[in-house]
């Protein structure tokens, strides 16, 4: 009897031990989330909480905080990776599309893998036609960008009862809203296995600093931290390292510097690699085939 319907528990020094990555034991994805937050609507998370408790639309300072990061920190983050020539995954809001048409074509210009994100920064759960969303935003996204996206983070990683098997029936490859694991497993479906991927909750600048409200070095921080522990952990195989990033939280300026920090950190490494979710995806399915 388990409690998770979709995914057997296994502890991590039970599991298979997989052969790194052109010998690399540390694979790092980051992941930049790009998103649509609509004017005419309530804001998906508050940096100011209204006057009263009485929430308004438009919700100005709100909007303008995220906004800030597509305007300005967007470049930041062209910048920061493009310099160290580091790919990235791109978690798209396919709303984006349309209301930033060229932050959109600057995205596709960096060659950023593209992966579904939902049509706007609103949680699955609350569509009334989840599978038509899902396919709509899938729709879009491979029409702007001209190949069909194989992974899936869901706006705030909520899911219905559904979503699995909604994204598996749409030949998604991966899903990163199960984030209880170091390395990629195989997740049931109804209509076959389906890649639960490594996304953090740990290494997140909306955890930490929208949330948890750390200061600025905290990423740099941590990222550290978390390769002293991997280290101790290498008789277990490769590891993923994952850099879950919002434009308007770790690239505002007092922030990015200590994001370019932790990447050159990583960078400077013989143990990395960087990798998009669709390569680490191929690695894994060639390293542990889904079992029949």
């Amino acid at each position: 009897m388990t409690t998770n319907p979709r995914i057997p528990f296994e502890l991590a020094s039970d599991r298979k031990v997989l052969p790194p990555p052109q010998g690399k034991h540390v694979i790092v994805h980051v992941v930049v989330n790009v998103e649509n937050w609509r004017f005419d609507h309530g804001m998906p998370r508050k940096l100011i909480t209204p006057p009263h408790g009485i929430d308004s639309v438009p919700d100005v300072p709100n909007f303008a905080w995220a906004e800030y990061g597509m305007r300005c920190g967007m470049p930041r983050l062209f910048r920061a990776l493009g310099e160290r020539g580091l790919p990235a995954t791109c978690a798209l809001n396919a709303g984006v599309i349309e209301t930033y048409p060229r932050l959109a074509a600057a995205i596709r210009e960096m060659g950023w893998e593209f992966m579904g994100h939902g049509l706007h920064q609103k949680a699955m759960h609350t569509e009334e036609r989840e599978a038509d969303t899902i396919r709509r935003a899938l729709d879009l996204i491979a029409n702007f960008s001209g190949t069909r996206v194989r992974g899936w983070l869901g706006p705030g990683l909520r899911e219905t009862n559904d979503t699995p098997d909604i994204l598996k029936a749409e030949r998604i490859d991966y899903c990163c809203d199960w984030v209880l694991d170091d390395l990629p497993t195989w997740m049931r479906t109804k209509h076959g296995p389906l890649i639960a991927m490594p996304y953090t909750l740990e290494t997140n600048d909306s955890v930490m600093h929208a949330i948890q409200h750390y200061a600025s070095v905290e990423l740099e921080t941590r990222v550290a931290d978390t390769l002293a522990a991997f280290a101790r952990e290498r008789d277990l195989g490769p590891r993923i390292l994952t850099l879950g990033l919002h434009p308007h939280l770790v690239a505002v300026p007092h922030r990015i510097g200590y994001l370019e920090a932790a990447l050159d950190m990583l960078k400077a490494r013989d143990d990395t690699i960087f990798m998009t979710g669709a390569q680490i995806a191929d690695w894994y399915q060639s390293a542990e085939p889904p079992r029949s």
